[in-house]
């Protein structure tokens, strides 16, 4: 910069110089002071000039500084905007999906009462589920004791079935034996033939281990007729009456050898209840028959 100020300390030089007339000369001490001031005021000129020069220089360090400062608040200002930008973003779909639980839970609530509803009914269908299941294993048990037994009395009687004299299969549920009517009793008699005891010895004997004390089983003991007509000399007004009385009579039997009572019952079918259809000698002697009818606890 100029140095501006030292030109009010050069006036009275140029003054001095400008009254002096022409030809004359300043005193040495005069100009020697002149030139002593313009030194003076050159030096004070430039110190001021540096000083300047170096508030500029501040100045426009400071400028710098402050225009790197604004570029760092803009460049913080887009980063912010982009910032809102993308919570606006967040915010728009965190509300959306607030609407879609509110109209799932508005719906879930609706259903909630018959959701209670239906849960006492499948309470009580598992319930009965539970308890049907508890039945068929029951009965699947007795059907494998059974199965068993099956078994054990084929092969006792292994040779009596072979000879067609007895036979074991299920009617109605329960395992029987039908023992051959001719093989235990004469024609319109109702005592047992002494084939017949020693086959109903041997029926005691398959009773006594299909059927321990406190197993709970019974046996039915059934007695059936044919179609033909008994004669009336053998006194026995009907096929009840022959068929009762040999039922008694098997039953009787078994208690001889020791067949607990409690377990046996007779019954008497007549010729009503027929294994073989028709007259023929062939079904005339199938139907006379005496069946042994196992009864489990769990089938009653």
């Amino acid at each position: 910069m100029p140095p501006t100020r030292a030109v009010p300390r050069l006036l009275p030089l140029l003054s001095l110089l400008s009254a002096a007339p022409l030809g004359c000369l300043v005193s040495r001490a005069q100009y020697q002071d002149c030139l002593t001031g313009a030194a003076g005021a050159r030096a004070e000129a430039d110190a001021r000039q540096k000083t300047d020069a170096a508030r500029l220089q501040d100045l426009q360090q400071r400028l710098a500084a402050a225009e790197e400062s604004l570029q760092e608040r803009d460049t913080k200002l887009s980063e912010l905007s982009t910032a809102a930008h993308n919570l606006q973003a967040q915010l728009d779909e965190a509300t959306a999906m607030n609407e879609q639980l509110r109209g799932e839970l508005s719906r879930l609530g609706r259903d909630v009462d018959k959701v209670l509803a239906d849960r006492g009914t499948l309470a009580k269908a598992l319930d009965d589920a539970k308890a049907r299941l508890e039945e068929l294993r029951k009965a699947q048990a007795v059907a494998e004791e059974e199965a068993g037994v099956f078994r054990d009395f084929a092969q006792r009687f292994k040779s009596l079935i072979d000879a067609g004299q007895l036979r074991i299969d299920s009617r109605r549920g329960r395992l029987v034996m039908s023992v051959n009517g001719d093989l235990l009793f004469d024609e319109g008699r109702a005592e047992l033939r002494a084939a017949g005891k020693g086959a109903v010895m041997e029926i005691a004997r398959a009773l006594e281990a299909a059927a321990p004390p406190r197993s709970g089983r019974r046996f039915v003991v059934t007695a059936h007729a044919d179609e033909e007509p008994q004669p009336k000399a053998h006194h026995f007004k009907s096929s009840w009456e022959l068929t009762a009385a040999r039922a008694i009579a098997v039953v009787d039997y078994l208690v001889s050898l020791r067949v607990p009572p409690e377990q046996l019952t007779a019954a008497a079918a007549g010729r009503f209840d027929p294994l073989r259809p028709g007259d023929s000698p062939e079904a005339r002697a199938g139907n006379r028959r005496v069946e042994i009818a196992m009864v489990s606890p769990a089938a009653e």
